[in-house]
């Protein structure tokens, strides 16, 4: 029987109590056990504690989270944040180089919201800190004084760009998505396929170009509720099965070399 996938899930630098600790969602972790089917472990922010290489040896594939951090802008030679931006130095040590080495190493990749903004940064690109303050784009931000239910439901249309990803595994040219965001992409990466934008032209989601692996950044939430939204489980069921391809050549390779 094949085993379930590993995949690695990231951790934000958060206090709890007196005490520092490394925390994830539970709708990550459970969105990768219920509709990815695989193993979730979550990965700490270690910063240079770890070599990149040493946990993709471990790893199947990596979701890249969301955080109500941002990533700190001298990753993207932006402009000093606004005074109380909440940052997490050690996740953005632990997750950028992370990026880099799974996308080389063709390890499936699943970035969202901040995660999506990590793959963009890690692989050059840069960000918008205050969409809302552009002047080109709508408020992409939740309205926070409403319950999690209104924070996270469907809030605008995004066009799938033709021949990417997102068409390949199923989706629709046009569906709708949730919008929990206050900073977006600027300029998108070298090497970044952008796969779906809003109706204000802010890009939505990437994918890598030419990659060895499934790498896919979203800027919306598709592990909220991923069970009842089609589009949503259709992502997470995309890189499980990435993941486990990814496994069963793992494992073959392990045998090949035990013989």
């Amino acid at each position: 029987m094949a085993r379930l996938p590993t995949i690695g899930v990231t951790a934000c630098i958060k206090p709890v109590g007196l005490h520092a600790s490394h925390t994830c969602g539970d709708k990550y972790v459970r969105a990768v056990a219920v509709a990815a089917a695989g193993l979730p472990m979550i990965i700490p922010s270690l910063g240079e504690l770890f070599k990149p290489t040493q946990i993709l040896d471990g790893l199947d594939g990596i979701l890249f989270t969301g955080s109500p951090s941002n990533v700190e802008p001298r990753h993207y030679a932006g402009a000093d944040s606004t005074p109380g931006t909440l940052h997490d130095p050690e996740r953005d040590a632990t997750t950028l180089p992370l990026i880099r080495a799974a996308v080389a190493a063709g390890v499936p990749v699943l970035g969202i919201c901040r995660g999506f903004q990590e793959l963009n940064v890690a692989l050059g690109g840069s960000l918008h800190q205050k969409v809302h303050e552009t002047g080109t784009f709508m408020d992409h931000r939740e309205p926070k004084d409403q319950p999690v239910e209104a924070q996270y439901a469907l809030r605008h249309a995004v066009a799938v760009q033709p021949g990417g990803v997102l068409q390949a595994i199923g989706l629709p040219a046009q569906l709708q998505v949730n919008s929990i965001h206050a900073q977006g992409i600027d300029r998108v990466a070298p090497g970044l396929r952008i796969e779906a934008v809003a109706p204000d032209g802010l890009v939505e989601a990437v994918s890598v170009e030419g990659g060895g692996g499934f790498a896919l950044g979203l800027q919306w939430h598709p592990e909220w509720q991923v069970l009842d939204n089609p589009h949503y489980l259709a992502i997470f069921q995309a890189f499980g099965q990435a993941c486990r391809q990814r496994a069963t050549q793992r494992d073959a390779a392990a045998s090949r070399t035990a013989i």
